[in-house]
């Protein structure tokens, strides 16, 4: 399995010098997040601070920008890193789409479709001056008299799906170089819900297989020599993700349905999204985060052989002074570099 990482920091230059840091330690990509900065702003800082990881947007929200866009960013992005960037590309959620960003949402499956479909479209010709025609019911294009004057990468840049539900989790088999997960999951799951449905879309095309596809398991990590004190900071982002109503099935499977209610409550009852920690229980954490000793995670990473191709480590953020999240993110690059084998 490769391991990757997703840098925080409180300033864009902290971000970067964690970035550093991770790839010295082995991290083989770098992932940049989209929720208090921008993925694409992040990849580019990652981009400039950085010589060998790859860099990743894990993920950029796909219907907040047109494909043209998204699709001239990855270009620049792929440019500034000398062919190092992945896109991964996300729905996210019929409540941030309209009430945060004011963009339809639709029928997110079709829409992906037609927005993965438009960027690669764009890509293949917009260096030929030719015509530029996509009919569709989301994301209809027709660009007439562009013509990039740049050149485009003459290898394809790989394009990664998020998704947890069957449908969407089935169109990234079927259309993406690589799925990724959000920062809650388990072995488990992932045997007995993502790979089957993964496998289905990867038969409906041709000439497709499971080595095509690029399993990335994400994970909040908490490493810390008090395991109580690990679980504390890991509790936010699970109370975070647990007010999202869409993803029932995926606590219910985990035994976690009466949980999440908690958390529900306790957010209608005016608890912001990032300061849910204290109705979380300890079970909740323990079953969908990595967080424990340096042994504890470790061994909760080793679980994935076989089943997933990347995992990928991110400190907890909700809810957490920038104190805390640092000790929690210099303690995953210790861990990191011990499991790589490579100095820090």
């Amino acid at each position: 399995m490769r391991l990757t990482y997703q840098p925080w920091g409180e300033t864009l230059a902290e971000l970067a010098d964690a970035g550093r840091r991770a790839e010295r330690a082995g991290a083989e990509v770098l992932w940049a997040s989209e929720l208090h900065r921008s993925a694409t702003g992040t990849a580019a800082a990652l981009a400039g601070a950085t010589s060998t990881a790859r860099i990743g947007t894990s993920i950029v929200l796909a219907f907040t920008r047109s494909p043209m866009i998204t699709a001239l960013e990855a270009l620049d992005l792929d440019e500034l890193s000398g062919g190092r960037f992945v896109i991964g590309l996300g729905s996210g959620v019929r409540r941030l789409n309209e009430q945060w960003h004011n963009v339809p949402f639709g029928k997110p499956v079709g829409h992906l479709r037609e927005t993965v479909h438009n960027i690669r479209l764009f890509w293949d010709a917009c260096t030929t001056g030719a015509e530029i025609r996509a009919d569709g019911e989301f994301e209809p294009m027709h660009i007439r008299g562009y013509e990039r004057p740049y050149a485009v990468p003459e290898r394809p840049i790989p394009v990664y799906l998020a998704a947890m539900g069957p449908l969407m989790t089935r169109l990234a088999g079927e259309i993406g170089d690589g799925w990724i997960s959000h920062e809650l999951c388990s072995p488990g799951y992932l045997r007995e819900h993502i790979l089957p449905d993964l496998a289905l879309g990867i038969d409906r095309a041709d000439g497709k297989t499971r080595h095509d596809v690029d399993v990335v398991v994400s994970a909040c990590c908490s490493v810390a020599a008090d395991p109580a004190l690990a679980r504390r900071r890991a509790a936010g982002v699970v109370g975070f993700y647990a007010t999202v109503r869409t993803y029932a099935d995926f606590f219910a499977f985990h035994g976690l349905a009466e949980d999440q209610q908690a958390v529900i409550d306790a957010f209608r009852a005016g608890g912001g999204a990032d300061h849910l920690a204290g109705s979380v229980s300890d079970r909740m954490v323990d079953a969908l985060t990595m967080a424990g000793t340096r042994d504890d995670v470790a061994t909760r990473i080793a679980a994935y052989d076989g089943i997933a191709d990347t995992v990928k480590l991110s400190p907890p953020t909700h809810g957490l002074p920038a104190v805390e999240i640092r000790a929690a993110q210099d303690e995953i690059i210790a861990l990191i570099g011990e499991l790589t084998g490579a100095t820090t």
